[in-house]
């Protein structure tokens, strides 16, 4: 009989994980799987989880938020290449963004029924400073949000409550000093966010615009999407700047955007990092690269 890894966590969302869990198994046992259920414990239990025993079965299937999806890839990588084995994803989140991007639905059983019945699709993977990241890492503005607010009042208001958190951190935006390499580029300047992408979708917003550097952003291609706000220099420029990341429109003046495989941060001082919506340190040098098809994932169509 085939066997089955699926490592949840019980408290993500509004862990209503609980109420779906005999459905989830049973669609696992019905495809023919000998189920290993597992539970996370702590930070990082999942990563050690399956970096310890996912070789042990014929497929992992992970259900949380995207950090606990972060975990589970980095577990998955730090196995032998030919010991890497397909992971299904069950989102259960507050935003689940990646599984956005990856076109996984929400209900949980449909979700677990193209975990183990789905097409298997080669994802890329980005590294930064030689940790792996699924699709956003991030530094600025409201970027501390996501691992900021209490899990609690997640798990009460939902997305909304990434909204009032927000809404607290807007007396205090900051402008970074950095100088930024990608490809045979240099730029300096003052910027207030500033993403490295390989996703569809960020903190719930779908990226991307008709004719411009976001266009067809593939997660296969071996290449990531990079953003960059500069500092308004006053109060117009400051609306406009707004308005076009609320149109999807990354092209403006107030925006620096490309396409590449490898880009580098120097900061004038250290600078706090999300990776994946969870903390993800703070350096002064960042070295963002990217391992093309390096994680199978199942999906239920072409992405």
């Amino acid at each position: 009989m085939k066997k089955l890894l699926f490592v949840f966590n019980p408290h993500s969302g509004r862990a209503q994980i609980k109420n779906n869990l005999i459905d989830i198994v049973d669609i696992f046992t019905k495809e023919g799987y000998n189920v290993t259920i597992y539970p996370t414990q702590a930070p990082n239990d999942c990563f050690e989880k399956i970096k310890n025993e996912a070789c042990e079965y014929n497929r992992v299937v992970v259900s949380g938020g995207d950090g606990t999806l972060n975990e589970a890839v980095h577990g998955m990588l730090s196995n032998p290449e030919e010991k890497r084995v397909p992971i299904g994803y069950i989102p259960t989140g507050t935003v689940n963004d990646f599984s956005n991007s990856l076109g996984i639905p929400k209900d949980m059983p449909e979700a677990a029924e193209i975990a183990v019945g789905g097409k298997t699709f080669e994802c890329d993977v980005c590294k930064f400073n030689g940790r792996p990241y699924n699709y956003v890492a991030a530094f600025g503005a409201f970027t501390d949000v996501s691992y900021e607010t209490p899990q609690g009042t997640k798990n009460i208001f939902g997305q909304a409550a990434y909204f009032f958190e927000g809404i607290k951190k807007l007396s205090s935006i900051q402008k970074y000093h950095a100088k930024v390499r990608y490809d045979d580029v240099e730029i300096e300047d003052d910027f207030v966010l500033g993403m490295i992408l390989n996703s569809k979708s960020v903190a719930g917003f779908e990226v991307g615009d008709e004719n411009g550097i976001m266009n067809n952003i593939s997660l296969d291609d071996g290449m990531f999407e990079g953003v960059l706000v500069r500092m308004p220099t006053n109060l117009v420029e400051f609306q406009t700047t707004i308005s076009d990341f609320l149109r999807g429109n990354m092209e403006g003046a107030g925006y620096v955007s490309f396409k590449t495989s490898h880009v580098e941060f120097e900061f004038d001082d250290s600078v706090k990092w999300t990776l994946d919506g969870e903390f993800g340190g703070a350096c002064e040098y960042a070295e963002i690269t990217l391992l093309n098809k390096a994680v199978t994932f199942i999906v239920d169509k072409e992405i």
